[in-house]
């Protein structure tokens, strides 16, 4: 898996395990990927920031030695949690 993609996984857990604290299985899947940012892309230090912008989430990171930044479109990033939201089998959180 590429590194934006895998980014994209990541963010998308990262969105449902802080909104679902209880949701131990969206959890270990953001664990799954941070572990493949880390082992497969050698990246580490990865933050959230500039929470503020409501068109796109911008995540910053270390690879090889140099400080990065990647953004992805918000809608997109946050539309698992809201299928997951309209689904009423997963609502018992």
């Amino acid at each position: 898996m590429n590194l934006q993609d895998t980014f994209f996984n990541w963010l998308q857990m990262q969105i449902v395990s802080e909104a679902r604290p209880s949701d131990e299985a969206a959890k270990e899947t953001q664990d799954f990927f941070a572990m493949m940012l880390h082992e497969d892309h050698g990246v580490s230090d990865i933050e959230l920031v500039d929470e503020t912008d409501p068109m796109k989430i911008h995540i910053s990171y270390v690879r090889e030695g140099s400080k990065s930044k990647m953004s992805f479109d918000r809608e997109s990033a946050e539309k698992l949690l809201d299928d997951i939201n309209a689904n009423p089998i997963y609502n018992n959180q």
